[in-house]
């Protein structure tokens, strides 16, 4: 009687008898001698120059230097805009009151606010511009009230404004003294204040 055949052995496997994994001939293969990359970690950047550094490590994290403050050249700015809103503001007021022959609070306080607000835009939140807003409106009022006063006296006496005002200014000034009440004063405060609301408006 025949014996039956026994089949041939199965072919050796060239990497060490491991049998594929999940269709990947390589699942079984054990890291090669003198190959570099064998005990790299999956997904470790090569070749990449930035790669360990931490985020900001240029620069300190911010892309940008801050925005350097206004120095005194914005103060002078912010104190020659006060100067100049309060002189053109003093002759506005002065005009008005002159006109209507009387002192409008409103007229005061919208003096102090734009001159306030006009420095403060200009020269920033700095204290010495506020400080030069507050007095800058002050005397704009006052010298608006003495505007006011010239353009009456000049009137009722039949000469001119710049006589009244330029060539007896020291007589103005007595005249503006004795006809002061408590309005007049007053609207002297009204004006610094605004000016500081102007200010912070602005800021």
């Amino acid at each position: 009687m025949s014996q039956p055949v026994q089949p041939p052995n199965p072919p050796q496997q060239p990497y060490g008898g491991g049998q594929p994994a999940d269709g990947n001939p390589y699942a079984g293969q054990q890291p090669t001698p003198g190959n570099p990359y064998a005990d790299q970690q999956p997904g470790t950047p090569t070749g990449n120059p930035f790669a360990g550094q931490q985020p900001g490590q240029f620069g300190g994290g911010a892309p940008f230097a801050p925005p350097q403050s206004r120095g005194g050249s914005g103060i002078g700015l912010g104190v020659l805009a006060a100067l100049g809103t309060a002189i053109v503001a003093a002759i506005l007021y002065g005009v008005l009151a002159g006109s209507i022959e009387r002192e409008v609070g409103y007229a005061a306080v919208g003096v102090g606010f734009l001159i306030g607000f006009a420095a403060s835009k200009v020269g920033g939140a700095n204290p010495a511009v506020l400080g030069a807003s507050v007095v800058f409106s002050l005397v704009a009022v006052f010298f608006g009230q003495l505007i006011g006063m010239a353009m009456l006296v000049a009137e009722a006496n039949g000469v001119g404004f710049s006589e009244v005002f330029f060539d007896h200014f020291g007589d103005l000034v007595d005249a503006w003294k004795e006809l002061s009440d408590f309005m007049t004063y007053l609207f002297l405060l009204l004006g610094p204040v605004a000016a500081f609301g102007g200010a912070r408006k602005a800021g």
